[in-house]
């Protein structure tokens, strides 16, 4: 048997790699630039790279892969040109969209508009047909419509078509029709079926949804061809290849082009999903994982072990409704770029400097200053080399570009400068953390902030003493954390059906019987894929009758008995108190949406126990650096080699801690304990 598993979350700045040997139970960790002209030669160059180590490409018996590429697409608005198919007298929805602007600052702005259609009306077409609400046919399928739209789609050269027909949810025959039809005149374009993949209620929802998959769906399915002929070439894995899902869960690489949408937070979720295991083996239930990477910052609320999901989000301004893990994401990372605008004021984002030309201690052609240079400036950051020297560091470079673009024109010393760079990317990362927590009715008290990717422990003890988070935990290789989390997560694929009813007025039979259907299509599915140990998990979305949102209700199994119902009843008015601050006991529910998560077991990786210090810290320090801390200034602070920590050692900031993949930065006031995973827990002296 192959002996080695290989995970790749390829980010805006780096790819991180993670290597599992199967053998000693060991992984380490590697981290290459990236290449954001052609993301999968990042992975090739990674790949190389471990063949010099000795890691031989037949000897990988197993790929995961975090991508942006879906995410970046949909962002840089670089995705397929989109023809739309919708039932005739509905072709106003999309462009109708939700009929107001949407919460947040979007309504304070008077120069508000609405985001782009991917698919504009001169590239929509409406189709002769029309089902009802309970799936009856009203008005047949006319043929010639169809053709009619294959013509216009022809005309207008497009790329990928989404079919949205109305009610197809209740009966798919005629969506799935025209989804034949448009494959059988052009085979060449990627056909996005609403049936297919998100078959609930809420028109426009599942419309903007299909319309997003159609949109990223040739983007990404070109790069996982493209990708699998090279991992084929090397002989890499050859029946297992994975890609990371935005649900927290993987798929195989030959399903993902056709469920692009699901890979949207394909990378962040990796990191959600290993943030929650390294907390739930320390013993900590309620989590906040911090994210903070090279271009962004990805947040998360995890509460009694359980990662909160929801299945409605916005990125970019695109409504998505799948199930997804629930991370806010802002534009807060290690190469955000910081300027000054005409009136004095400074920013700090949203544009990042990325991997090329990136920050300008990078030496790769950068010059504006970026939150990576700060670092740097303000002694966080080693001044000559990270990666363990594979990346030279230009601290006079990192000076240069704050004092020409900053300090000089604010009229302050470059240490106050940088020292504000820092401040305001704090500010915006704990806006981000407060807007999943406090502003939901959490407490921030009662969480333990988990801090990873490659610049998440430089800011994350200042943030935790800015919001009053009592302890955090910096993971054993946080730089990697999110490739971590590729080995951790089994296959998921998620299976819905929308019927609306009043619970008093289905029986457990009925409940029952929709319920394994869906368990059985996620069976069938997981079986092709070559899984023998499954799982699966059932919902129900309910609401109050009159409400226009729903809360999902987790089951205990099926099948389902009258009292089963009620005490689901009864959950639902728990969980509906618990998310939005009342209940209504005596008012009728409605069941919404049927759900099962269908769960394909990747066997276990055990988290590996460090050694007991025989010593004391002081044996794995390096000595000491200048660095700045409020309000003392510049002092010298000591820096520990994170490789020769033990589990038992403790000491006190300030202090830094330096590994290949990432520095922490541990303030005054604050004490570090190693445990017996190698996790430095920080908390408030």
């Amino acid at each position: 048997m192959p002996r080695y598993r290989v995970t790749v979350d390829t980010g805006g700045t780096f790819a991180d790699f993670v290597v599992f040997d199967e053998d000693s139970g060991d992984y380490r960790v590697l981290k290459v630039p990236a290449t954001p002209d052609d993301p999968g030669r990042a992975v090739l160059d990674g790949l190389d790279l471990l063949a010099e180590q000795g890691i031989p490409p037949e000897e990988i018996g197993y790929f995961s892969h975090g991508t942006t590429v879906a995410t970046n697409a949909l962002l840089e608005e670089r995705g397929a040109r989109v023809g739309l198919a919708v039932t005739a007298g509905f072709r106003g929805i999309y462009e109708t969209m939700e009929q107001s602007r949407p919460y947040g600052p979007a309504v304070f702005d008077l120069g508000y508009a609405k985001p782009r259609l991917l698919a504009p009306p001169s590239q929509t077409s409406e189709i002769a047909e029309r089902i009802g609400p309970a799936g009856q046919v009203r008005a047949p399928l006319d043929d010639q419509s169809i053709q009619g739209a294959i013509a216009l789609f022809e005309a207008e050269q497009v790329e990928a078509v989404a079919v949205c027909l109305l009610f197809s949810f209740m009966n798919p025959k005629h969506e799935r029709r025209v989804r034949t039809a448009f494959e059988a005149a052009h085979p060449e374009w990627w056909v996005s079926a609403s049936s297919d993949l998100l078959p609930q209620i809420r028109e426009y929802y599942r419309l903007s949804t299909v319309v997003v998959n159609a949109y990223v769906a040739p983007v990404l399915g070109s790069y996982v061809r493209q990708l699998r002929q090279r991992l084929d070439q090397r002989g890499i894995a050859p029946s297992r290849r994975f890609t990371m899902q935005s649900n927290g869960g993987s798929s195989p690489f030959h399903s993902t082009p056709s469920r692009a949408v699901g890979t949207i937070l394909s990378g962040p979720a990796g990191g959600v999903t290993a943030g929650s295991a390294l907390a739930a083996a320390a013993g900590i239930d309620n989590v906040i994982t911090f994210d903070m990477g090279g271009t962004s910052c990805d947040v998360a609320l995890i509460q009694h072990g359980e990662p909160v999901i929801t299945d409605r989000s916005k990125i970019g301004g695109r409504d998505i409704a799948i199930p997804m893990l629930d991370i806010n994401t802002v534009s807060a990372g290690g190469g955000t770029v910081a300027t000054v605008d005409e009136h004095g004021g400074v920013h700090v984002g949203p544009q990042s400097a990325g991997a090329v030309p990136g920050p300008a201690c990078y030496r790769r052609g950068g010059d504006r200053p970026t939150v990576t240079d700060a670092d740097v400036v303000l002694g966080y950051l080693s001044q000559g080399e990270l990666l363990g020297g594979a990346m030279s560091i230009d601290a006079s470079a990192a000076r240069t570009a704050i004092d020409t673009h900053l300090a000089r024109p604010l009229g302050v010393d470059v240490m106050r400068a940088a020292d504000g760079v820092v401040r305001i990317v704090n500010v915006t990362m704990a806006e981000a953390i407060k807007a999943i927590s406090t502003e939901r009715g959490f407490d921030l008290r009662d969480f333990t902030l988990v801090a990873f990717g490659g610049a998440g422990p430089v800011h994350a003890c200042q943030l935790a003493l800015d919001l009053g988070l009592p302890r955090l935990l910096i993971p054993p290789a946080p730089g990697a954390n999110s490739a971590l989390g590729l080995l951790m997560s089994d296959v998921k694929h998620d299976y819905v059906r929308s019927r609306l009813s009043d619970i008093d007025d289905v029986t457990p039979d009925e409940v029952t019987s929709v319920f394994d259907e869906l368990r059985d299509a996620a069976a069938a599915q997981l079986s092709c894929e070559g899984f023998e140990n499954t799982g699966f998990r059932y919902f129900l979305d309910m609401r109050y009758a009159g409400q226009g949102y729903e809360n999902p209700v987790p089951l205990d199994g099926i099948p389902i008995t009258d009292a089963d119902l009620a005490r689901y009843r009864a959950r639902f008015d728990d969980l509906h108190r618990s998310c939005h601050g009342h209940a209504a006991p005596g008012q009728a529910v409605e069941i919404v949406n049927y759900r099962v998560e269908g769960i394909g077991l990747v066997p276990r990786v055990e988290l590996a126990r460090l050694d007991a210090a025989d010593g004391p810290a002081d044996d794995a320090c390096l000595g000491t650096r200048m660095a700045f801390f409020p309000p003392n200034g510049v002092t010298p602070v000591p820096v520990y080699d994170r490789d020769k920590l033990r589990a038992g050692h403790r000491f006190a900031g300030p202090a830094i801690v330096e590994q290949y993949d990432a520095t922490t930065v541990v303030c005054p006031g604050q004490h570090v304990t190693v445990d017996e995973f190698g996790n430095l827990m920080v908390e408030m002296t």
